[in-house]
């Protein structure tokens, strides 16, 4: 077993391990980030937030929290984009959002603010997969 000294000096040599090793250049393919990653353009991710209705209060009572928190004011944030909002019903609202990884925070804690209350919520990374099956599907068919 491990004692959390020879973790530590394990953890300690991995910076110096990366330096040793060379870095692989940069491949083409599917794994490349270009300007169609499945993510989209470079410097932007996607998030898939599931909202789960409170199923102890009416539509009505949620909506009116919505109201109160300012949710319907302020979300999305400006330039985060909506990429789909559905409605699955016995679940609630699916939402997928593209924006810049440095606006995870403000997408969070908007959330947090407005959406609690009415809403149970989890979070995914998400990535548009539609394309990469396609090519899959063209080459394993």
């Amino acid at each position: 077993m491990a004692t959390r000294r020879s973790v530590w000096q394990l953890l300690a040599g991995l910076p110096l391990l990366s330096a040793l090793v060379p870095q692989a250049e940069a491949q083409e393919g599917p794994t490349a980030v270009t300007d169609e990653s499945p993510t989209g353009p470079p410097g932007t991710t996607m998030l898939t937030v599931f909202l789960r209705h409170d199923q102890t209060k009416t539509v009505i009572q949620i909506n009116e929290h919505l109201k109160h928190t300012g949710w319907f004011r302020d979300f999305p944030p400006a330039g985060v984009e909506v990429v789909s909002w559905y409605v699955m019903m016995g679940v609630g609202q699916v939402v997928t959002l593209r924006f810049a990884p440095e606006r995870l925070r403000e997408v969070n804690i908007l959330i947090e603010r407005a959406a609690w209350g009415g809403y149970r919520t989890e979070f995914y990374p998400t990535y548009d997969y539609r394309k990469l099956y396609e090519e899959l599907r063209r080459k394993m068919g």
